[in-house]
This record gives C-alpha cells, sequence and structure tokens, in this order.
C-alpha cells in the first residue's frame, strides 16, 4: 500500500501553486501505472484530507492547466476521461532522472571516456606536439603561443609549426545495454511496492542515455512467464502480472538483442526481486516457486556462463535480502564474473547510475 506523510503546509515554503501539484501529480501518475484519471482521483482525495491546493489555486484550475500545457489531452472527444501525452512521458522519465542522479547536475554533459588517447572529441589535460593531419580546432592556444615565445623571443615573435601544441582528447565508448525488469507478482507481494521504483529506475537510466549518451543504444525487456521487449515510452505503465520469474527466457531474449548490436561493449543489468521460478520446456512451462529447483537453477547459470564466454557482464539489482535469495545471486553472479547488488527500495538508483558510469569509463572502443 502507498503511503505519504504530510506536514502543516504553513511550515512548507512558498512555491508556484502548479508545480507543487504538478510533483505530486507525477508521483501520483507513476503509482498509477500511467493512469491520468486514478492518480487525479487520488490528488483529489489528498486535497480533501489535507488541504494540498491553495486557496486560490484548486485542483481543477492544476487540470486546466496539465490541458493547457498539453501534458494531458481528452482520451475521447466529448469525454471526461483524459490521457497523459508524449510530453507528459517526457517530463516523467526527467523527473525520474532529477530525482535519481541529482549528482547529475554537478556535472557538465558528455559523453563516456576511456583512459586511452585518440581522435575523440573530449579532451584531456594532456597536449603533444603539433604533427602532420592533426585538427587544428585541437590546437592548444596557451601551451602553443607559450613555446613561440620561449623559441623565437618577444622582439621577433611568430608563430610556427614546430611551435604548435596539441590537445590530447579521449576516444569515445560506445555501449550497448539490455535492462531487464522483472514483473512477476513478488514484485507487489505482501503488499510491497517494488515495480514503481523498479520502474523509476528504468525511466531514469533511459533519459540518461538518450540524452548525455547519444551514441549508446539501450534495450528494454521485461520478463514473467515469458520476455518481451517495450519501447522507452511504455515505461510509465508497466504492470506486475501473475507471473512466475523466468529468468533464462529474458537472458535469452537479452543475449538475441545484443548478439545484433555492433558495438564492442555490451552488457545487461537486471532488476530482480527474487530467484527463477519458471522455465519453457518445448512448449510446456516448467515451474517451481518452492526453493531453488536445480533443473531450473542450472538452466539459468548456464546462461549466465554463456553471456561471459561471450563478454557480456550482467549486473544484478536484487530488490531482497533474503539468504537463499542472496545465495542464487552470488552463484549467479560468480558464473557470469558479473557485479551484483543487494539494495534497499530507496538507494536502487544510485546503485545503477554508479555502475553505469563506472562500467563506462573501463570500456574502449
Amino acid at each position: 500500500m502507498v503511503e505519504w506523510t504530510f506536514s502543516d503546509k504553513k511550515s512548507l515554503p512558498e512555491k508556484d501553486p502548479f508545480e507543487k501539484l504538478h510533483k505530486l501529480f507525477m508521483e501520483l501518475l507513476l503509482h498509477s501505472s500511467g493512469n491520468v484519471e486514478e492518480a487525479l482521483s487520488w490528488l483529489t482525495e489528498l486535497d480533501r484530507q489535507y488541504d494540498v491546493s491553495d486557496k486560490d489555486y484548486s485542483v481543477g484550475d492544476f487540470i486546466k492547466d496539465l490541458e493547457k500545457k498539453g501534458l494531458i489531452k481528452k482520451a475521447k472527444l466529448n469525454d471526461e476521461g483524459f490521457n497523459p501525452t508524449s510530453k507528459l512521458e517526457i517530463q516523467l522519465r526527467r523527473q525520474a532522472l532529477s530525482d535519481i542522479f541529482d549528482d547529475l547536475k554537478k556535472s557538465k554533459q558528455g559523453k563516456h571516456l576511456t583512459k586511452h588517447f585518440g581522435k575523440g572529441d573530449e579532451f584531456s589535460e594532456e597536449s603533444r606536439p603539433f604533427e602532420y593531419g592533426d585538427r587544428l580546432d585541437k590546437i592548444a592556444i596557451s601551451e602553443s603561443l607559450k613555446n613561440a615565445q620561449i623559441n623565437h623571443g618577444i622582439d621577433d615573435f611568430k608563430l610556427t609549426h614546430n611551435d604548435l601544441q596539441i590537445r590530447e582528447s579521449f576516444y569515445q565508448s560506445q555501449t550497448s545495454t539490455v535492462l531487464m525488469i522483472d514483473i512477476s507478482h513478488s514484485m507487489i507481494l505482501y503488499g510491497e511496492d517494488r515495480i514503481t521504483p523498479a520502474k523509476r529506475v528504468a525511466m531514469a537510466l533511459a533519459e540518461l542515455i538518450t540524452t548525455q549518451y547519444p551514441k549508446d543504444t539501450l534495450d528494454i525487456l521485461v520478463f514473467g512467464n515469458d520476455a518481451w521487449t517495450i519501447e522507452i515510452k511504455d515505461l510509465p505503465y508497466l504492470k506486475v502480472g501473475p507471473y512466475h520469474t523466468n529468468t533464462v527466457a529474458g537472458l535469452e531474449l537479452a543475449m538475441d538483442i545484443l548478439r545484433k548490436r555492433k558495438s564492442t561493449n555490451k552488457q545487461i543489468m537486471m532488476i530482480t526481486d527474487g530467484k527463477p521460478t519458471c522455465i519453457k520446456k518445448g512448449k510446456k512451462y516448467y515451474k517451481n516457486p518452492f526453493g531453488l529447483d536445480k533443473t531450473i537453477l542450472n538452466r539459468t547459470l548456464g546462461l549466465a556462463v554463456k553471456c561471459r564466454k561471450l563478454q557480456i557482464p550482467i549486473t544484478t539489482f536484487m530488490i531482497a535480502r533474503d539468504p537463499y535469495l542472496v545465495n542464487f545471486v552470488d552463484q549467479f553472479t560468480n558464473a557470469n564474473n558479473g557485479k551484483a547488488f543487494y539494495s534497499s527500495l530507496k538507494g536502487l538508483g544510485e546503485f545503477i547510475f554508479m555502475d553505469y558510469k563506472s562500467s563506462k569509463r573501463k570500456r574502449k572502443r
């Protein structure tokens, strides 16, 4: 069950009434899997109980502004219902990025860099003498002028090709990533919402890659009894189904996707909260939700080994800390020589961001 804590609104700093309701609406929209009507209904109820709106700016005014700003649209002509627009979907991803990856704001926009110099676009602090064929836009002006002054003096100042220094640049890495999201029933089991933070992380990662690292590729798939791909725009609307956890199906699909990618660097990131409980044998499903089934486990570990041989590291983000689940992830990670994080729901986003950045720095094209 979703819970929020509200304090006396008089103690809150003054802010634009639209922005205040907008932030709450965006959170409610994520929990409602993109259902605008449900999110607005919750917002209206919260306003009734806690006066979250302003006396001069009601929830009704907010809804009108959402429509004016092109964030929601009528579901059908002459219909009272609303649907989210693509503009709102982009805002959801950007909000997720802002909420989870705040430290991005402190760094300049750029690409993933390796520690190897070459004909890239990001300059290092190192420089070297000019060589025929070097791009002129890479000339280090200060160092070149300093060389000219030392070599020729002030009275007979001139700048020759022997004085020129070139700023070294890094090769830029390019990585193909497949993000696997568990949508089995356990993601909402016992009233604990694990799918919402998983969606938030996936949206933030998608926004990070598409805006900060446009040369990279990102494919997203979900897995339950089976596995299938989804588009970035579908992320807010993800729902958990009455599924078991067929990790094998997810890994097989991820490998098929990466096999078609031309990038040298490939990786799989998997968000899950439990052990594999299902595989497919022919056209039939073999399921065992109790304990670690050896048949299912061996198929899963076999794919982890296969990914290792193909140099595809798998980073697993386990939203659970049960001992037998930790034991499974340990075996899986050792088989793949990948990485694993056992995270609380609150810390999940930070783990994904830090691993994505650090793993990118270690790769070169």
